[in-house]
């Protein structure tokens, strides 16, 4: 009888019929005193949910021994093996055969074994590691933390045992207790917010047990290690002792959601090799690493049309939502469907942090920044490791203007997200906004340390170059951050902003032949670029080039009319020009031939400016003179532009 019940409550916990193997379980339990069936029926109060309950039942003294009057006696009941007996007919003999359940024993973990027994009585959690562990996860969800940490100890209590290590397999090829254990310490590391802790732990689960990768999930997604910490971590695990037989395919799939800063090639030739050798094309999280690769290059409509193959897989890839998401607020003409994609989300998924997200973000892409950290603020509530909503709620104070609550927002996040480089790079950017020069060094150079490889941080720290008058060294950073956004191939569109930098830092070093070239690099990428074509026209300006530079000028003003410092420009160009042309004529000119050529040109500049055609004699009067009205020969600083 005890076996077929033990196998009614395995068929009942498989078909997710909780209360009828919490039932039959707890008739087993009363018939035994078997560790391994309380440990079955903790687990099933665990899976219901009930985690007083279970948590009751693994720390409350236990009999080891069978009791000896059972209340209801069940027949034929010999060392726990129930043998049911087949009825051949009326007055024949009856074959026994023993029927067992699949049901696997209680795991012990490196102990060995039941210790701290007293008299045929213990408590489980002092039997077994596995019942300690399980208690532990009941308390964590009770959140009693301080009980679940004393449960479980501050350390790993198993380091110093022999049998126990990195190099050193699990037994039954599974996943080892002790890595669960390491990973549940750094969770409570993290509720205690001890990140420092919790991130040792998190690395000694993974490399106790590579494959634990929910403790790998952690670091990664928490962003625990700096880029080049998580590369070299990962790739000097144990894969080759601790799974010989799938070592390649554990390092490869695991490489894959590291982030794509650094190593470009080797994250190329991972997936490639993932497609052709594993036959992953179509996984969702091989597809998320290609994904993953073009956002970080900027490649919004190439990542747009991954993330949504991902999705039309799965209904929700918590590592690919936030990044389709994005690119559906980068892409202007996606932000209808945004909307669309942020109901639908909240009524299929209401509990998912990643649905109000996409509320907030739909917020922000139509400027409604109060609304927007509404719900950025609600997603952290429900999940306080999602960094991204952190760091969108930063960005609504600073494109409101509110640069001071962006940093403070910003500081917060980068306290929380110890290894990402991003929050100390957008606080370096609001310093730089507020002309805190000495701050945003301080943040930038922090960032720097971090992370070596983001061009986008290359061009800040230009940019600081520049405000500090060090136009050399700011013309090497930016063209280093050029140079890193071509080896990962990014979409060049997404740097004008730098190439314009660059143009004009070349151009405080009177390099003009260089500045031409990178604001014609601009105007290749978007040609009605009005601050390139402005900086054009300045370049020509300042070399005597004026037919070019007014005209350069006149196609800034059509795209920005209201550009007060290039309608200055436009003037001194146009009174250059005027100068130049009069000043030219031959002086034994006599009053007759200066009146036809002055008329002449009268007449050429109200074709060209007829609203201002009556400053023409003002300009002839000053060429008379002698005054060089809007001489370049000493640029004022009102022509600085930038």
């Amino acid at each position: 009888m005890v076996d077929r019940m033990r196998l009614w409550r395995h068929d009942a916990l498989m078909q997710h019929l909780y209360e009828t193997a919490a039932f039959w379980g707890d008739k087993i339990v009363s018939w035994t005193n078997d560790p391994n069936d309380a440990f079955w029926l903790a687990q099933t109060y665990f899976m219901q949910h009930q985690y007083s309950r279970a948590e009751r039942l693994l720390t409350r003294p236990f009999a080891t021994s069978a009791p000896k009057h059972p209340s209801t006696p069940p027949l034929n009941l010999t060392n726990g093996d129930i043998s049911p007996v087949e009825d051949k007919g009326k007055g024949k003999e009856r074959d026994i055969q023993p029927i067992t359940a699949p049901m696997p024993r209680l795991p012990m973990g490196p102990t060995g074994g039941p210790h701290d027994e007293h008299e045929g009585v213990s408590r489980l959690v002092d039997m077994s590691v596995a019942c300690r562990y399980l208690a532990a996860q009941c308390q964590v969800r009770q959140g009693n933390w301080a009980d679940a940490t004393e449960m479980l100890g501050e350390a790993n209590p198993f380091r110093s045992l022999e049998s126990n290590g990195p190099a050193i397999p699990d037994i039954d090829g599974g996943i080892k207790i002790e890595a669960s254990m390491c990973h549940l310490r750094g969770l409570l590391m993290l509720k205690l917010n001890r990140g420092d802790q919790a991130k040792h732990c998190f690395m000694e689960a993974l490399a106790l047990d590579v494959k634990c990768y929910d403790a790998f999930e952690q670091l990664v997604s928490g962003e625990m290690m700096t880029p080049e910490e998580e590369w070299e971590f990962v790739q000097g695990l144990a894969y080759a002792s601790q799974a010989p037989q799938d070592a390649a395919f554990i390092q490869l799939i695991y490489t894959t959601r590291l982030r794509k800063y650094k190593h470009a090639e080797e994250h190329a030739l991972t997936r490639q090799r993932l497609v052709d050798e594993y036959g992953l094309g179509d996984n969702p999280d091989v597809l998320f690493s290609f994904a993953d690769a073009l956002y970080a290059n900027f490649r919004w409509s190439d990542c747009f049309v991954i993330t949504t193959r991902i999705l039309s897989l799965v209904s929700i890839h918590n590592a690919t939502t936030p990044l389709h998401i994005a690119c559906m607020y980068h892409l202007k003409h996606l932000h209808s469907k945004l909307f669309i994609l942020a109901h639908e989300m909240v009524d299929r998924e209401p509990e998912n942090p990643i649905s109000w997200y996409a509320v907030g973000v739909w917020y922000l892409s139509n400027g409604k920044w109060a609304q927007a950290r509404q719900y950025f603020s609600k997603t952290s509530l429900m999940d306080p490791r999602f960094g991204p909503a952190w760091i969108a709620f930063a960005h609504t104070f600073a494109m409101e203007g509110e640069h001071d609550h962006a940093v403070t927002a910003y500081s917060t996040c980068a306290r929380m997200f110890t290894g990402s480089h991003l929050p100390l790079m957008f606080v370096g950017m609001e310093q730089i906004t507020l002309s805190h020069y000495d701050q945003a060094d301080e943040a930038l150079k922090a960032a720097y340390t971090m992370c070596d490889g983001d061009p986008l941080l290359m061009n800040e720290l230009g940019v600081m170059a520049y405000n500090h008058e060090e136009y050399e060294e700011a013309v090497s950073l930016f063209q280093r951050a050029l140079d890193l956004a071509e080896v990962t191939q990014s979409s060049q569109h997404s740097w004008t902003t730098t190439y314009v930098n660059l143009g004009t830092c070349h151009r405080k070093l009177k390099q003009y032949d260089q500045a031409k070239e990178a604001y014609q690099k601009v105007l290749l990428l978007d040609p009605r670029h009005a601050l390139a074509l402005g900086f054009l026209g300045l370049v020509y300006h300042l070399t005597d080039d004026l037919d070019n530079a007014i005209a350069k000028y006149h196609e800034a003003l059509s795209i920005d009319p209201i550009n007060a410092y290039v309608l200055e420009l436009l003037n001194m160009a146009l009174e250059s020009a005027a100068n130049y042309g009069l000043r030219e004529l031959s002086p034994s000119f006599g009053p007759e031939q200066f009146k036809v050529q002055a008329a002449r040109l009268k007449e050429k500049f109200i074709r060209l400016k007829p609203e201002s055609k009556d400053l023409f004699d003002f300009y002839i009067n000053a060429a008379t003179r002698g005054v060089p009205k809007g001489s370049l020969s000493g640029p004022p600083e009102s022509m600085n532009v930038e």
